[in-house]
């Protein structure tokens, strides 16, 4: 249940007597309130919003609100049929102009919670009343002093934003440079000015941390790490390492847990991994040739997961010359099947598919052969386990298993150029070389 955002009303903050310092404390928080300088956010979004409420991004003023009062006013006793129609409707606006470049949440019964974190301050606040207009326009028929209704936070705490009131004049023109039938973040939209990835900007990422079902909380760390071709040794270009991590005590999840996660879990790391290598690549001045998109098999394999995951996957696409690599995860133990038909869905968005065998076993790849994979990929024993010989034994083995079930094997982490030559001569067609 969403609170309201009147804390005059609120019978907690006002029930029984109080001394007389509380309660000209709560007259001048009322105030507060009325004026605009005070918000309050909804109990079940507390914790989300103090997640994104870095110092760094309100301090450069990436942070606003943007309110529905007016609209609110203007419907008086029609707003409480009509709001889920005018909350439905904002969620599409925002969704549309931020997408997976910012944050929006609804935080009370008329506000919106918006980080633009690419767009300096008053280019993001600029956004922010685009939006607005268009929704007051939908609804109203016309936008009238919408610019009243765009807040800049200056401080998050207890549920509470502050805020104060933006430039309005210089926002309004902002707003109206860009025109109102422009695509947002095309060539004559505000994105067009876009800053350079920088440390607040990078701070956003939407996915992470975020509580598991078991109630544990997760970070989502990723690692970009070269990947070359063999014949020639060329760099064809990177592929995201993950690593989930429990906040609580710090500890990195195995392999084996991190699969044994719930499918809601699972998709949310999907999606911050993707995300943080986007801001990776971003951060790079050279354009690659490619990149490796890891993906757990059931996040493809539920419709609503693929739905999520196509954007993300197509910005990526769009910052290398060739596209995204698609690797799907957690295959083993899967139907032949079913692995046939997430390949097929997968394939349009990919440069190649591959699939990622977590025990590269002679039984492992046969079981996905013929599952519409165009390569294989695993990973070698770390260089202090395993001495050069028993390194041979384990290549031989593995790379002609899978050379029987795919055009293409790509083995990670060779740890030597010895040892890639080794696994040059034996067939494997990518691999990478940090030992990990």
């Amino acid at each position: 249940m969403v609170e309201s955002a009147q804390v005059a009303t609120r019978p907690k903050e006002v029930k029984g007597a109080r001394p007389a310092s509380q309660g000209a404390e709560l007259g001048a928080l009322a105030k507060a309130q009325l004026s605009g300088a005070l918000r309050l956010v909804s109990g079940e979004k507390v914790d989300e919003v103090e997640r994104y409420a870095d110092p760094a991004l309100l301090a450069a003023g990436k942070v606003a609100i943007l309110s529905l009062e007016g609209v609110q006013h203007s419907f008086g006793d029609r707003w409480k049929a009509r709001k889920a129609e005018v909350f439905a409707f904002a969620e599409q606006v925002l969704e549309r102009d931020l997408g997976h470049r910012g944050v929006h949440l609804r935080v009370s019964d008329t506000d919106f919670f918006i980080i633009h974190p690419r767009l300096g301050r008053l280019y993001g606040q600029a956004a922010c009343l685009r939006c607005l207009m268009e929704i007051q326009t939908h609804f109203l028929g016309e936008a009238t002093h919408a610019v009243r209704d765009i807040l800049q936070v200056t401080r998050v705490s207890n549920g509470r934003l502050e805020t104060e009131a933006v430039d309005a004049e210089r926002v309004e023109a902002l707003a109206r440079e860009a025109g109102p039938d422009v695509e947002p973040y095309g060539p004559s939209g505000l994105g067009a000015f876009e800053e350079e990835p920088d440390a607040a900007s990078q701070l956003v990422n939407r996915w992470t941390p975020f509580v598991a079902s078991d109630g544990r909380t997760l970070r989502i760390s990723a690692t970009l790490e070269p990947v070359y071709e063999l014949k020639g040794f060329t760099r064809i270009g990177f592929r995201m390492i993950r690593r989930v991590i429990v906040v609580q005590s710090g500890e990195e999840l195995t392999p084996e847990q991190v699969s044994a996660l719930s499918t809601a879990d699972l998709l949310r790391a999907d999606l911050a991994t993707i995300t943080r290598g986007i801001d990776r690549l971003k951060a790079n001045s050279e354009q690659q040739l490619s990149l490796m998109v890891p993906v757990s098999f059931s996040s493809l394999a539920n419709p609503r997961g693929r739905a999520e995951l196509v954007e993300p996957v197509r910005a990526a696409a769009a910052l290398v010359k060739l596209g995204v690599i698609c690797e799907i995860l957690d295959i083993e133990g899967v139907p032949q099947s079913a692995l046939t038909e997430v390949t097929s869905l997968i394939r349009p968005l990919s440069l190649l598919v591959v699939g990622r065998v977590s025990t590269p076993t002679a039984n492992a790849f046969a079981r996905v052969a013929g599952a519409g994979f165009q390569a294989l990929s695993f990973e070698c024993p770390h260089s202090s386990q395993i001495g050069d010989a028993e390194f041979l034994g384990w290549a031989t083995a593995s790379v002609n298993a899978a050379r029987k079930a795919a055009r293409s094997v790509m083995v990670y982490r060779a740890g030597t150029m010895k040892r890639a030559g080794a696994l040059a001569s034996l067939g494997a067609t990518h691999m990478s070389l940090d030992a990990g």
